[in-house]
């Protein structure tokens, strides 16, 4: 899956145009390296998000083309 469907899909970005647009700025790394929006996300990779003063890393626990807002949350865990 495209790591801007996933951010969207996983609710960590609200819309799929922000998490496109972030990318380009180069505000996503995944693995320590600067991801462009189309990277294939494969569970296991690290995503640090830094938008602002806010800074994100999780781990991707599963791939999902499709999930609930209640389940949305279960595909990754938060990495300190």
């Amino acid at each position: 899956m495209r790591l801007d469907k996933y951010l969207k899909v996983s609710r960590l970005i609200k819309r799929r145009t922000v998490a496109n647009e972030a990318c380009d700025a180069g505000k996503i790394t995944v693995n320590g390296k600067t991801a462009r929006a189309s990277y294939d996300i494969k569970e296991g990779d690290v995503i640090e998000i830094t938008l602002g003063a806010r800074s994100v890393k999780v781990k991707v626990t599963a791939v999902k083309e499709v999930t609930r807002k209640e389940d949305a949350g279960t595909m990754y865990e938060s990495v300190l």
